[in-house]
């Protein structure tokens, strides 16, 4: 509620004093360049045909990731739950994974334990996803094997702009050591 009352105050503000606006990103702390500036760099997108999975039990987080992901040029895989993300993760082989930690019967650590011992899956990047904002979450995540945690919600440029930080010289997610 808070963020649609900042946008609302930003929208009606007169011209003059938009340039005042204070940021309404949730995770504008984060961005290491302004706004203005990130144009203006090169965007290094991964290859076409990069297949993501995403492993989150809201219908409208995956129809969310799914556009922004499809628009990307990317093929997203979509499950609605880990157990299912982890038979799709076997069966489907892909090159990214988005995995929530709030999840229904198994929770994202489990899942991410379970792919990281698989030896057809376990060098799959994982970026894990959680709106919860402790910071102990966040450590654990990397403590357990995710190469990257990102705070929900978050935008179409901090989603990119981790990725691009993976990609390996041929443009496809760095995959783990095993």
């Amino acid at each position: 509620m808070k963020l649609i009352h900042q946008l609302q105050e930003v929208l009606h503000r007169p011209p003059e004093k938009q340039k005042e606006a204070p940021a309404v990103a949730s995770n504008a702390e984060e961005h290491t360049t302004l706004p203005e500036n990130r144009r203006k760099r090169p965007r290094i997108n991964a290859r076409q045909g990069i297949r993501v999975l995403i492993i989150d039990d809201s219908p409208r987080v995956l129809t969310y990731l799914g556009k922004l992901f499809r628009s990307a040029g990317y093929v997203p895989l979509l499950a609605g739950s880990a157990e299912r993300g982890l038979r799709m993760a076997r069966s489907e082989h892909p090159d990214l994974v988005m995995l929530d930690v709030i999840l229904p019967g198994m929770c994202g650590f489990a899942a991410l334990r379970h792919l990281r011992r698989d030896p057809e899956v376990g060098q799959v990047p994982v970026i894990m996803m959680s709106a919860n904002e402790q910071a102990t979450e966040q450590i654990y995540v990397k403590r357990i094997g995710a190469d990257d945690f990102m705070k929900k919600p978050f935008t179409r440029y901090d989603l990119f702009s981790r990725i691009e930080q993976l990609l390996d010289e041929n443009r496809v997610p760095r995959r783990n050591p095993a």
